[in-house]
């Protein structure tokens, strides 16, 4: 009996390759940091490039669990984590204002901003019509508005010496946020493309009907999912007081905005099921050293507004279009 081998091999086409959004984003970031060297003639350095990081990647920790949230699709969205961010380092000031010791301190700003994700996320597997834009909304308020209760205009602080590390410390040559930052990066992309996990996220994504009757727990992941964004909140916290050096109850105002433009224009989708990590990775930096350039350039925070608008606006339309023109064409007889 005659024995039939099929070999089916992927034959690599450039044109596909190279029109990939990430490689859309590394001009991008090269059209920033040209900018911002016209503006500045010493912009061109190692400490720029190490030290300057160290004031925007705090909130970058949000936005991978942030990527989660939006892949999982079902118009499922967190703008509670800035809120989430300021309750939560309150919690800490405060606490340790009051005698609690400073590992205590820590480990109750995680905990707060971790319950403060699993909320979220239980009202939302509780409540299947109410929309996440909704329900987070609502959460955003509640805890900035606690966070306001607790401390009120005042601010708490006086952290031991030890606890300013985490915001300006160095590894070597790289700083300490920066090095967390890549341990994360490498974390989250192993979970979010390696894993069965991450490839539930998809299928939930792609189709959430489809995933449930393929025996997916889609109410366990979306619990999983937000609690997670409440978790790494408490990180950006952490990070954000070091820096700070004190707490407020309006501390990370408008941090969730920067997350999710960060997401989106990473390329990942608002309809779900789309999404890579190293878009978001580059989309952070190019936010980040965006802002910085406008700040050599004396403009105001309003006008740094502005120019991220038009970015969003721009990448969701040149991803729709890409999108139209990749779908399947009749084929010719």
């Amino acid at each position: 009996m005659e024995t039939r081998n099929i070999i089916v091999e992927k034959t690599w086409d450039a044109k596909k390759f190279f029109f990939q959004w990430e490689w859309m984003l590394v001009a991008l970031l090269l059209i920033v940091h040209l900018i911002n060297a016209a503006a500045s003639p010493f912009y061109f350095s190692a400490d720029t490039f190490l030290s300057v990081p160290m004031t925007f990647l705090d909130k970058a920790f949000i936005v991978f669990p942030m990527m989660l949230v939006l892949i999982s699709g079902n118009g499922n969205i967190d703008i509670s984590v800035g809120s989430t961010v300021a309750l939560s380092s309150v919690i800490m000031g405060v606490s340790y204002n009051h005698g609690a010791p400073m590992p205590v301190a820590i480990l109750l700003c995680i905990l707060t901003a971790t319950l403060c994700g699993f909320i979220n996320g239980i009202i939302l597997v509780k409540f299947h019509e109410l929309p996440a834009m909704i329900v987070t909304l609502s959460t955003m308020i509640l805890y900035r508005g606690i966070a306001y209760i607790i401390l009120e205009n005042r601010a708490a602080g006086k952290f031991p010496s030890w606890f300013n590390y985490f915001g300006w410390g160095y590894v070597g040559p790289l700083p300490f946020i920066f090095a967390m930052f890549i341990i994360c990066a490498v974390i989250y992309g192993i979970v979010i493309h390696k894993t069965s996990f991450g490839r539930s996220v998809y299928s939930m994504g792609n189709n959430r009907r489809a995933a449930l009757y393929s025996g997916i727990n889609t109410s366990r992941l979306t619990l999983i999912i937000f609690t997670l964004a409440g978790f790494m909140s408490g990180f950006t916290a952490l990070f954000l007081t070091s820096r700070m050096g004190s707490t407020r109850p309006n501390i990370a105002s408008g941090y969730e905005l920067d997350v999710i433009a960060m997401a989106v224009l990473g390329g990942v989708s608002t309809d779900g099921g789309k999404g890579r990590i190293f878009g978001p990775i580059l989309a952070i930096f190019i936010i980040g050293y965006m802002q910085y350039g406008l700040g050599l350039l004396n403009q105001s925070a309003q006008v740094a507004m502005i120019v991220l608008g038009i970015l969003l606006i721009g990448s969701v339309m040149i991803n729709e279009f890409r999108v139209g023109n990749s779908r399947a064409k009749p084929v010719k007889k």
